[in-house]
């Protein structure tokens, strides 16, 4: 068991418009986004089904071509494998959740959040 405080977790900046912090636990991988107006996660896929919680500020995602605007107080369940993108409408603070654990955020195969 441990107990996590996101005000100790350190603070990862993946370009200018985009910090993460992370936790693993052994099935599920939990992250919060601090996305400035204008950051872009570009398209991509992976093999984890993904929930997204918006706590502040507006999501514009693109499912598979399809867009929906996510709102704070909100969540948007991604199914694996399904193309998205998102923007940020506005300055944001989101919790991703993933299931399985992200094991490409834990080899370091995150270059499309770096851009």
């Amino acid at each position: 068991m441990r107990v996590q405080r996101w005000n100790e977790e350190p603070v990862e900046r993946m370009n200018a418009l985009l910090s993460r912090q992370v936790v693993h636990g052994v099935n599920i991988t939990m992250a919060r986004l601090v996305m400035n107006k204008g950051a872009v996660v570009p398209l991509h896929h992976h093999v984890n089904e993904q929930i997204t919680t918006l706590l502040e500020g507006s999501l514009l995602f693109v499912l598979d071509g399809t867009e929906q605007v996510l709102n704070a107080g909100e969540s948007l369940v991604i199914p694996p494998d399904l193309p998205h993108r998102v923007e940020a409408l506005t300055d944001a603070v989101a919790i991703d959740v993933f299931a399985p654990t992200r094991a490409d955020w834990l080899r370091g195969d995150d270059s499309y959040l770096r851009k």
